[in-house]
């Protein structure tokens, strides 16, 4: 956080916000000035001067009451954060239906019930501002992450669509696509591996700078993105990934 007040007066929600790359996001909006409430199933990890609602991104009756909630506490709305979403690993063979609609209906479903509940509130905003949380997965071919690949895809798609809906309204809409980041959920991938230090090594090498994304690096990005500094800034995604995406190196030698 670099102290900067560029958020003064702003409201902001923020989805999946109460750990990993939410509650960084969420803290970063916070010291920058900015009112915040997180939506999250669990909030009890977003502490003062946060304010926690329980929120079920799956469930539409959920997304509108908590919407309308932070909308009244706060006094409005001017920045949304879709951060909300489920991890899953496999090939298209290794989940069944039922996992694909579970993974689709809260990553990208997710994505459009928060923002159709915001959209009023965005309307209203002299600054408003929508960023969704996409993935490398949506833009590289990786293993593994059949289904998880196909609801990130289809994130940035719907952002750059949404981009195009409601740019002459005034709402600029962007997304970034971190590459694999430090959070709980790639430590319990981590945790499930046969051989967890080989695992980290290999995902570490597989990013370009040689490490695992940070969340709170995640949360430098999305705070650009929302901030009136990025004011000509629409239908971006904005790579947070060591070089993954766009780098091609020549193997290392020793």
């Amino acid at each position: 956080m670099n102290g900067t007040d560029e958020f003064t007066g702003l409201r902001a929600v923020v989805t999946g916000g109460a750990s990993g790359i939410g509650l960084a996001t969420a803290r970063l909006l916070a010291a920058r000035g900015a009112e915040v409430a997180v939506l999250d199933l669990d909030p009890t990890g977003a502490e003062k001067p946060l304010h926690g609602l329980r929120a079920d991104v799956a469930d539409d009756a959920s997304v509108r009451a908590a919407v309308a909630e932070a909308a009244e506490r706060l006094g409005g709305i001017d920045v949304l954060v879709n951060n909300a979403g489920i991890g899953v690993a496999g090939t298209v063979a290794d989940n069944p239906d039922e996992e694909w609609h579970r993974v689709l209906d809260v990553n990208v479903l997710g994505i459009v019930r928060t923002t159709r509940a915001a959209l009023p509130h965005l309307r209203r905003s002299a600054h408003a501002a929508v960023v969704n949380t996409c993935s490398i997965a949506a833009t590289a071919g990786l293993p593994q992450r059949a289904l998880y690949s196909a609801s990130k895809g289809a994130v940035l798609s719907l952002t750059l669509a949404m981009a195009a809906d409601h740019v002459r309204e005034g709402i600029r809409v962007n997304c970034v696509n971190p590459g694999t980041v430090d959070t709980p959920w790639v430590g319990r991938l981590l945790s499930a591996a046969e051989d967890p230090a080989a695992e980290r090594a290999a995902l570490n090498a597989r990013q370009p700078h040689g490490r695992l994304v940070t969340a709170e690096e995640v949360a430098a990005a999305i705070g650009y993105l929302a901030s009136p500094a990025a004011g000509s800034v629409t239908g971006t995604a904005l790579a947070v990934d060591g070089g993954m995406a766009g780098l091609r190196l020549r193997p290392a030698t020793s």
